[in-house]
């Protein structure tokens, strides 16, 4: 009985899968270049760059600093930021949002405005990795050919002093945000702030080289001073690994036992053992706390990127760019840099210091494109205030640079100075705060 061409057409196809299957498919017999093999890489939608292309990883004080000033240094360079954010939150400042002290509008800026006025393009990415042998920088969006790259991701959590638990850290990190990375955390801690009744108000201080030194002892005073004007019977309790306040420990002291000496409770030597969230209960070496609602900052480390990458130090060293510390370089690379807080030189992880020091980064990044004289490395500038009161505005503030010691290649304090006096002078030193931000703002965004 003759065969329908339906059927012809369905049995042949059941033959050509059986072949596939047991490998027997024509594609055998075909030479390796007639195989058409499936795309596993795409290119970024980004125009080809008509100059040597300057790549930066990460959206912050300091990644946005190079963009600008390289692109200003090397007018000829292709400059793209790569941020996975839509828009830019400052850091800086937001303890005084937390308690509605100044609107979110404030901190709030925009990188297609600073993109525009700087002429770089602004790509709204993920870094997901690194081709180092072809130049690629992968993203969530596409492949990124690079002639020079700067990774500025900033800072994650390390959280393994508290838990090695991830159903435990993930409780941590939805219920009990830090609060030192912009965007979510400082929403879910605003409102925690503002709809808080009463009880113990937990905030913990690390070790080591933490994001804004000074920013837990202002968020405490500012939560303080809250809860003071609200008449609330609340109390922020600091529990602080460190002996001693780490900066600014002569304004902050006397802040808290003249201002806040009902209000606040500041514990050193607070070595976290245990955390029961179901219990609300923080156990110490030495205490067991109650609380009702809390911020839990952990040590930090190294943006994950870097490590993802194999750029990284260990975990010993916070997982930090492995670099030059004299000229930011990637040890054992050519032309791939880190800076900002992901930096392992002892500075300050502060929006200034990374500010300054991208301004560096960005005449290292030009002097290489423009072949000019090699650059000796400069120290990064530290300027912070600090808020201690909300009603009235009262501040304090600290000044200092950096030093490079060739003996036992280590940075330090130089050229400091402070105003710890906010008796005396904290209320300029709050009005200094507005017009400080406001021109790192500028300096970042406007043209």
């Amino acid at each position: 009985m003759a065969i329908s061409r339906r059927k012809a057409l369905q049995f042949s196809g059941v033959i050509a899968a059986t072949a596939a299957i047991s490998g027997c498919s024509k594609a055998e017999n075909l030479k390796p270049e007639q195989i058409i093999k499936p795309k596993t890489t795409f290119k970024a939608p980004i125009a080809d760059a008509k100059g040597p292309r300057v790549v930066v990883v990460g959206g912050g004080w300091s990644g946005l600093s190079i963009a600008k000033y390289t692109k200003i240094f090397a007018p000829n360079a292709d400059v793209v930021l790569v941020e996975q954010r839509h828009e830019f939150v400052s850091c800086p400042l937001s303890n005084l949002w937390l308690v509605d002290k100044i609107e979110l509008e404030f901190l709030t800026h925009d990188y297609l405005q600073a993109a525009r006025e700087n002429n770089y393009t602004y790509f709204h990415a993920t870094a997901i990795g690194l081709d180092r042998e072809n130049r690629i920088l992968e993203t969530s969006d596409g492949d990124l050919a690079f002639d020079y790259l700067v990774f500025a991701p900033g800072i994650d959590y390390d959280y393994s002093r508290w838990t090695n638990d991830i159903a435990f850290e993930t409780r941590l990190r939805q219920e009990y945000p830090a609060g030192f990375i912009p965007g979510s955390e400082h929403i879910t801690l605003r409102n925690k702030v503002l709809n808080f009744k009463g009880g113990n108000f937990i905030l913990t201080v690390p070790s080591g080289n933490y994001r804004c030194l000074p920013g837990p002892y202002e968020r405490a005073c500012v939560i303080a001073d809250y809860f003071k004007q609200k008449k609330l019977k609340a109390k922020v309790v600091i529990l602080d690994e460190n002996n001693a306040i780490t900066i600014k420990k002569d304004g902050f002291q006397s802040a808290f036992e003249k201002l806040y000496s009902d209000y606040i409770e500041y514990i050193p030597n607070s070595v976290i053992k245990k955390i029961d969230l179901d219990n609300k209960i923080v156990e110490t070496e030495f205490d067991e706390i109650s609380f009702e609602e809390a911020a839990f900052y952990p040590h930090v480390r190294g943006a994950k990127i870097l490590e993802r990458v194999g750029i990284a130090k260990d975990a010993k060293n916070m997982l930090e760019g492995d670099i030059n510390t004299l000229t930011y370089e990637v040890n054992g690379e050519k032309d791939i840099f880190i800076t900002g807080d992901s930096r392992p030189m002892g500075f300050s992880k502060s929006g200034n210091t990374s500010n300054s020091e991208g301004h560096h980064v960005a005449r290292l990044i030009a002097q290489k494109i423009n072949k000019t004289k090699i650059l000796k490395w400069e120290s990064p500038t530290t300027t912070c205030f600090s808020a201690v009161s909300i009603a009235p505005e009262r501040a304090i503030y600290i000044y200092t640079q950096y030093a490079y010691n060739k003996t036992d290649s280590t940075f330090n304090f130089a050229s400091t100075s402070s105003s710890e006096d906010w008796l005396k002078d904290g209320e300029v030193n709050a009005n200094s705060i507005y017009d400080w931000v406001t021109a790192l703002y500028a300096d970042m965004f406007k043209k």
